[in-house]
């Protein structure tokens, strides 16, 4: 098969051949339409993220396709079936193979592209708002890089659920993106000192729960932001990972959790449970049409370095999707 893979020297991206992968009894081959990029890949491709045991070499955590072939002990899925699904690796490819259970039937309302949009930033979002971050209605979260892939999935499911969002994002464009999609408030960071804001808009409360992609520049300001019993959910640290003069009390005095979380790294077993969760309870929003796939743009496939460039210039509102051909 073609899939795309990395010249170490130029760390630049090329298509060229690979062998087709092999399916166990319980897995499937899916013969890959789209991919979308994500910051691991960006990550991965710097060296930066290193490739979990027995996972594809190839980029890719994240597809949407037709079933080529089943293995022997799959029942539920047949050949030609619409699927999209989390994947450790492998995307960036003409077929990848998955365990027929993180399989996720595509709505028929839904296009590949759509589709290959869903799986990674949607299953992020609802693990660490609901899972891990136990969001419950009427509770108020901050969502910084609100236009982000997984920041435009958050603020869709939080108002789906009945809970309120502040975003945070660097211009104009991204906030009036944010609030369209249904994010209560939105602050430009650039231009205001979040924390602040933040008192201002809960009157002085904070909020209950964060997801925060950037790390140790926030760290202090996150804390301050936070309600009693408030959850901080650290999901990257795109801005540094060693925190300066680490100040505890609020931990003690507001009781506040922090839950550090990746997806890539989670066993199969919970990538299961997750997958299954997400199937019962915001697949079908998808087909009732009450949340969507946010893409920013499409690019073909042997226009992965100019898709990867954009990502890495933080000029996308939403998910940047591969077309495989």
């Amino acid at each position: 098969m073609k899939a795309i893979q990395l010249n170490e020297q130029t760390r630049e991206l090329f298509i060229g051949d690979f062998l087709t992968p092999l399916i166990g009894d319980d897995e499937l081959l899916v013969k890959v339409h789209a991919t979308a990029i994500n910051r691991a890949d960006i990550l991965q491709k710097q060296g930066k993220y290193p490739v979990p045991n027995g996972a594809s070499p190839i980029l890719g955590l994240e597809m949407s396709g037709t079933i080529e072939k089943i293995g022997k002990n799959v029942t539920k899925w047949q050949v030609g079936d619409r699927v999209c699904g989390l994947l450790p690796g492998g995307g960036y490819a003409e077929y990848v193979s998955i365990p027929s259970s993180l399989a996720i039937p595509i709505p028929s309302n839904l296009n590949f592209e759509e589709a290959a949009a869903i799986p990674e930033v949607f299953l992020t979002a609802y693990l660490n708002l609901f899972e891990l971050g136990q969001l419950k209605e009427n509770e108020t979260v901050l969502i910084h890089a609100g236009a982000s892939g997984v920041g435009t999935a958050a603020i869709q499911l939080v108002k789906e659920f009945g809970s309120f969002s502040i975003i945070t994002a660097g211009s104009e464009e991204k906030l009036n993106a944010c609030l369209d999609l249904g994010a209560h408030q939105a602050i430009n960071y650039k231009n205001n000192d979040f924390q602040v804001e933040v008192q201002k808009l809960t009157n002085g409360k904070g909020v209950d729960v964060i997801l925060d992609f950037v790390g140790a520049p926030y760290f202090h300001q996150n804390l301050q932001s936070l309600n009693v019993n408030g959850r901080l959910i650290l999901i990257g640290t795109m801005g540094g990972v060693k925190v300066d003069e680490l100040n505890l009390l609020p931990l003690l005095m507001k009781r506040i959790s922090i839950i550090g979380s990746t997806l890539r790294s989670q066993t199969l077993q919970q990538k299961v449970h997750l997958t299954n969760q997400f199937k019962e309870h915001v697949l079908p929003l998808f087909e009732k049409t009450n949340i969507k796939p946010v893409i920013d743009t499409i690019f073909n496939w042997d226009e992965v370095n100019e898709a990867h460039k954009r990502m890495e210039n933080n000029e996308n509102i939403g998910k940047i999707v591969l077309r495989i051909n």
